[in-house]
This record gives structure tokens, C-alpha cells and sequence, in this order.
């Protein structure tokens, strides 16, 4: 019982991180239906960033976040205005996945040249750093990430839902044609959409590196990650990301505590695959449009 509670504190203050991940990834695909496969590499990037900042500036990576996420949001809007803008509409759903694991590659590529292919990790003072309560153990680490990706996540939600950004982009969303009709400008919903997609991996990839080591391919395991949270949380739905990462988080850190960390890595294809058999949209799908 001890190993299986410590499993779920572990899985639900993980949670928090990857839910903000693909909170940024099903944004996108519910503004412009563009399946992003380029977001875990701008995760690692962001974590490159933060690292970059820590070594040469000695700027903790939590207060690195800001300065991060100002970058990748201006790198989202360069990427939708050079890459996916040019698509024809009528192909965009299909070309977008070739070209943002086009992106992914590029980003890699540039990674790899600048700090070589070798694992990095973020070594702050307090990365082992741990506090015993009842008797489990709760990381320093984990527990700021969980905090930060529940002010990151809420001020994401502000964003959607109280400001005139936000309803451009829930117009857009529900329906685009109407939203046109509006005056709502869809081409610069989209850029500034995944710009901000861009922001929440920059967020989440300065805690990443401090959570885990990583190299220019850590993206590749990253994306099948945040691709089964999307999918199961539902398509288009920020809620819903925020809700399956915390599950398969959850669930993986249990399997992994409680019978093998071996294991634990198929949980989120098991679960995925089970839920996809009996909801098929996802947890808080629509079968017709997005659910932001």
C-alpha cells in the first residue's frame, strides 16, 4: 500500500507537467486541426534553453521560464507563418504532419550541432532536494513543476476564456466560417495559436530538464507521450489534456512503483487503446468539432 500511494503522489505531481505539454499540442490542433509533431521537439529545445541560461548565466530555471517562453512563443509564430501558412487549406490536415516532423528534425539538427549528442541535465542546487511527509517522499522539484504547471494551465484557461484573444480563438475553433463572417482574423488566430503552444512547451521544457537527462532525440519519446495524452483527453479539448495527463501519469508511476518500471512505459498505449475501444473521440472529445 506505502509503494502504491508514494506511485500515485509521484504520477499526479508528474502529471501536472505533461498535462501542460499537450495542453500547448491540443491547442493547436483545435485552432488550426494541425497535429503537431514537432512540440516535443520544442520541449527538448526549451529545456536547452534553460539549460543554456543555468551554465553560462546562472539564471535558475524557474525564473528562466519568462525569458524561454517569450523565445519559443516568437519561434510558434515564425514556424506557422513559414511553414504551415502556406499550405492549401484543403491539404493542411494531411502536409502539416510531414512538415512539422520536418520542424522536429530541423530542431534536432540544430541541437545537436550546437551542444553535441550527449546527454545534459539541469543540476540545480535543489534537484535532489526531498521533504518526507507520513512517510513519502515528496521531491522539491516535482512539487514546484506541479505548482508552476498549475499557474501556467490556469493562466492558459484566463487567456481562453476572458480575453478577446481567447474568444477569437474558441470562435475559430467552433465554428471558422461564422468566425469570419465576425471580423475574427483566422490567419492570426493560427499564428499566435501556436505561438502560444510553443510558450506552454517552453514552460514545461525548462521543469523537463530538471526532472530528466536529455539529448537532441529525447523528442521522438516525448511526442508518443503527448500524442496518446491528446488523443485520450480528446482531440481539440484543453481540458481534457490536462485530465488524461494527469491519468496516465498517474498510472504509469503505479505500475512502475508497484510491479516494474519495465512496465510502466506501455501504460500509456494500454490505457489509450482501452478508452479508444469504448470512446473513440476520447475522454472529452466532440465527435463534430474542437472542445476547447
Amino acid at each position: 500500500m506505502h509503494a502504491l500511494i508514494q506511485g500515485v503522489i509521484l504520477g499526479i505531481l508528474t502529471g501536472g507537467v505533461y498535462a501542460l505539454m499537450a495542453s500547448g499540442q491540443t491547442l493547436i490542433f483545435g485552432i488550426m486541426k494541425v497535429v503537431n509533431l514537432a512540440q516535443g521537439a520544442m520541449v527538448i529545445m526549451a529545456a536547452y534553453l534553460a539549460y543554456q541560461l543555468f551554465t553560462r548565466f546562472g539564471i535558475d530555471p524557474f525564473l528562466a521560464i519568462p525569458i524561454t517562453t517569450v523565445l519559443m512563443f516568437g519561434f510558434g509564430v515564425v514556424v506557422e507563418l513559414l511553414f504551415l501558412r502556406p499550405l492549401r487549406r484543403e491539404d493542411k490536415s494531411e502536409l502539416s504532419l510531414l512538415v512539422t516532423f520536418a520542424v522536429a528534425l530541423l530542431i534536432e539538427g540544430v541541437l545537436s550541432v550546437t551542444w553535441g549528442t550527449t546527454y545534459r541535465s539541469i543540476n540545480a542546487s535543489y534537484a535532489n532536494s526531498s521533504w518526507t511527509l507520513w512517510g513519502y517522499q515528496i521531491t522539491v522539484v516535482r512539487l514546484w513543476a506541479f505548482v508552476l504547471s498549475l499557474v501556467a494551465l490556469g493562466l492558459l484557461f484566463w487567456i481562453l476564456n476572458r480575453t478577446r484573444f481567447g474568444r477569437a480563438v474558441r470562435a475559430t475553433v467552433q465554428n471558422p466560417e461564422s468566425a469570419r463572417l465576425l471580423g475574427v482574423e483566422a490567419q492570426w488566430v493560427s499564428a499566435l495559436g501556436f505561438g502560444l503552444g510553443a510558450a506552454t512547451a517552453a514552460a514545461a521544457g525548462s521543469v523537463y530538464g530538471l526532472l530528466y537527462p536529455f539529448y537532441p532525440g529525447s523528442h521522438y519519446d516525448l511526442i508518443s507521450r503527448l500524442l496518446s495524452i491528446v488523443v485520450l483527453g480528446g482531440l481539440g479539448s484543453v481540458g481534457g489534456a490536462v485530465v488524461a495527463g494527469v491519468i496516465v501519469s498517474t498510472s504509469s508511476a503505479i505500475v512502475a512503483s508497484t510491479i516494474s518500471p519495465a512496465w510502466s512505459e506501455m501504460t500509456f498505449f494500454v490505457i489509450l487503446i482501452l478508452v479508444l475501444l469504448i470512446r473513440p473521440q476520447g475522454l472529452f472529445g466532440n465527435v463534430d468539432r474542437g472542445a476547447i
